[in-house]
């Protein structure tokens, strides 16, 4: 593996990028675990799971969301988490478009919420293009990994 040098500038940006990041996680892990079947609806209305797999995946997308915040936070495997930030960010972006491209009317469920709508209720264009920015900051942490105030920083000395 290459390590990449970087200068204060790029480490302190990169910690505002991975706290970013976590505050995202955060808030929409802590949106969903409250009310697991509230999760697994918003998953159901995308059409693209099969039923079997629905309740599973909308049970532990706030778990894994909050297990991704808290790595972010403390700075600990942050290359790692950031490629499992990006893969399911794609993942969204792609159920998003899935849901735009069929005609279905839902809300995202990205925060809370989630399921059908009525189709004027639809903001899929904004969904596309907040997650694209997440993406964007996996994406800075895939490339510079090493951040101030990170666990990271302190194994690696």
């Amino acid at each position: 593996m290459v390590v990449r040098k970087t200068g204060p500038a790029t480490a302190w940006l990169g910690t505002v990028v991975r706290l970013g990041l976590a505050v995202v996680w955060g808030w929409a892990g802590l949106a969903k675990i409250s009310d697991p079947a509230e999760a697994a609806q918003a998953v159901r209305a995308y059409e693209i799971l099969p039923e079997a797999l629905v309740k599973p995946v909308g049970y532990a997308l706030p778990f894994l969301e909050l297990a991704l915040a808290v790595l972010l936070v403390v700075g600990l495997g942050v290359r790692l988490v950031a490629a499992v930030s990006a893969l399911l960010l794609l993942a969204f972006v792609a159920g998003i478009a899935s849901a735009w491209a069929r005609g279905i009317s839902i809300d995202c469920g990205c925060f809370g919420g989630g399921g059908a709508v009525d189709a004027s209720q639809t903001e899929y264009l904004q969904e596309i293009l907040r997650d694209t920015g997440f993406l964007l900051m996996a994406g800075w942490l895939l490339w510079r990994p090493r951040t101030e105030l990170s666990l990271d920083g302190r194994l690696a000395n």
